[in-house]
Formats: C-alpha cells, sequence, structure tokens
C-alpha cells in the first residue's frame, strides 16, 4: 500500500499484508488430504483383518450344517472347550513350545554380541550364515529335518549309535516330537533375533564402553552392565513378538509330524487344534471359538508384557 505525505513530498510504503490465509480453509486442506493418503490402509486392514475378527466372533455362537448354513446355539461352543480335555493339553503344548522359542534371544544376544566385536573378519558372512533359516520355506526346513531326525538313518540317532545309545523316534514319540518341533522353531528364529539385536547394538554408544574399560571393566562385566541392560527395547519387542508367533505355531508342526501322526493329538497346538475342527471335521463354530481363545491368549500376554516393561527396559537418551 503507497501513501503520499501532502506538503513534503514524501511517499512511504507500508509493510505487505502479511496475515495469514483463513484458517478454516488451511486447516480442512491439511485434514483431508492425510486422511484421503492413509485410507487405503485401513480399507486394507478393515477388510482382511476387522471384519474377519467380527465373522468369527459371531461364527463362534452358532454350528454350521454339512452343506452349509449356520444355527444359533449362544455358548455351547466355549462350554464345550471348557470340558474337552485336549484343549488344555494343547495349551500346554503351545506354552512349551513358546518358552523353548524364548531362549533363542539370550542366544541371540551373545551371538550378536561376539559378531559385533571390532575387527572380527567376515562378520556379515556370519550373519548371513545365522539369518538364512528364517528367510527360507518352513515346509523346506522340516522336511530336511525330518531326515535328521529319522530313526533308522537321521544324523542325530546315527552320532548317538557311535557312542552306544540308541535314539528314540524323534517324531513319533509323545514328547520328543513337541521338543523335536522346539528346536526347529529356535533354530529358525535364532537368525531374525539376531538382525534385531545387531540394530539395536549399533545405538549403543561406543563412549560407554570405552570408559568403563578405563575403569577396568571386564568384556564379560561389560556385556551385562552396558550392553544387556542397554539392548532391553530391542529384547522387549522379540519377547513380544516371539510370544505371539510361538502362539500361532501351525505350519512346522503340520510339515513335521503331519495330521495322520498318531502322536498329533498328544502334540497338536491350539491353531493346530483350530485347523482340525475348522477344514478336518468341518465344526467351523466350534473352530471359531478356538481361534477366539488364542486371540485373547495373545492380547493377555501382550497387554501384560506391555505392562511390565516398565520395570526392566531401559531406553537411551
Amino acid at each position: 500500500m503507497v501513501s503520499t505525505l501532502e506538503g513534503a513530498g514524501v511517499v512511504t510504503a507500508s509493510a505487505p499484508d502479511a496475515r495469514p490465509p483463513a484458517r478454516g480453509r488451511m486447516a480442512s486442506a491439511d485434514g483431508y488430504w492425510p486422511v484421503l493418503f492413509i485410507l487405503p490402509l485401513f480399507a486394507g486392514v478393515a477388510l482382511f483383518y476387522l471384519w474377519p475378527l467380527v465373522q468369527s466372533f459371531y461364527y463362534s455362537f452358532t454350528e454350521w450344517g454339512v452343506f452349509g448354513g449356520t444355527t444359533w446355539i449362544g455358548v455351547d461352543n466355549y462350554v464345550r472347550l471348557l470340558q474337552d480335555p485336549s484343549v488344555l493339553r494343547s495349551i500346554l503344548n503351545t506354552v512349551i513350545y513358546t518358552l523353548i522359542l524364548l531362549l533363542g534371544i539370550p542366544i541371540a544376544t551373545v551371538f550378536a554380541s561376539l559378531l559385533n566385536r571390532p575387527g572380527l573378519r567376515f562378520a556379515m558372512v556370519y550373519r548371513i550364515c545365522f539369518f538364512l533359516p528364517y528367510v527360507a520355506m518352513p515346509t523346506a526346513i522340516a522336511m530336511v529335518w525330518k531326515i535328521i531326525y529319522n530313526q533308522d538313518y537321521g544324523v542325530i540317532n546315527s552320532a548317538l549309535r557311535v557312542v552306544g545309545i540308541e535314539g528314540p523316534a524323534w517324531i513319533a514319540t509323545e514328547w520328543f516330537a513337541l521338543i523335536a518341533v522346539s528346536v526347529l522353531g529356535l533354530w529358525m528364529s535364532v537368525g531374525f533375533n539376531m538382525i534385531i539385536l545387531a540394530a539395536g547394538l549399533k545405538g549403543i554408544p561406543a563412549e560407554l564402553y570405552e570408559a568403563s574399560a578405563l575403569d577396568g571393566a571386564s568384556q564379560t562385566r561389560q556385556f551385562f552392565s552396558i550392553t544387556v541392560p542397554l539392548l532391553t527395547p530391542s529384547i522387549f519387542f522379540l519377547s513380544v513378538m516371539t510370544l505371539i508367533s510361538g502362539f500361532q505355531l501351525f505350519d512346522l508342526l503340520y510339515a513335521l509330524l503331519g495330521p495322520t501322526n498318531p502322536v498329533m493329538p498328544k502334540t497338536q497346538s491350539l491353531v493346530f487344534m483350530f485347523y482340525d475342527a475348522a477344514f478336518l471335521t468341518n465344526e467351523k463354530g466350534y473352530a471359531s471359538a478356538i481361534a477366539m481363545v488364542v486371540l485373547v491368549i495373545i492380547a493377555a500376554f501382550t497387554v501384560a508384557q506391555f505392562k511390565l516393561q516398565r520395570k526392566w527396559v531401559h531406553y537411551v537418551d
């Protein structure tokens, strides 16, 4: 805006109009675009996760006919779950498998720390070797381990015969079959755990190790006093993911033992029990109730982990 001072002949220019645009238009523009960008993600989650969850919850109160169609039966499926002795055994099998799977976290912590030492040659090759079992197909790995576990010509029993021990039928004996599946799952999970922990090790300041070395701390003391406490965020993440994957045990169990294995009824997991009810005996309402039980157990353990992590997880500022 330009104004002229009369009598002085001086022309002055005022500051340009710097008022911000109307907040209503700006806010609406900023508010709609982010929603439009994430709408496909929300739509996918709602369509493939939330809606099936709602359907499964509804079907858990129904009974399916042989040729389709549902009949509302209330809580009968859940009452049957409480009275079915195989449910408790399946929960116990799943918990044992998950606990053995959790052993992979401290094992991976030790290996990741060893591979993170300065000057270690071929460290990348070692990491790749550890990670390969995780990216391989579980069914293919199970086929190979079937040969390893074979009672007659397997590597394990052949090695035991050398020292005069006759090995058992690893995947055809009740408790040995569960341990065999758990060891295979543990072996496959170590590589993924190491990758996550190696990333966490990169975030630990080197000055802490240098200061502790000047104070005379040994490498073992540094590991337990610096490495482990500052890796607790990564360890917490892995514990949550491992527990969830442990309670979803199915593919390794199915591929290694098979549904016709005589020990399967005593070794089955909750998810395999769901598969058996849904696709083998056509009891989809009962299977939906099993799925809801799996969901509640996983949710309860996950919430408990998030509550307890405040007491033992340490974050680097």
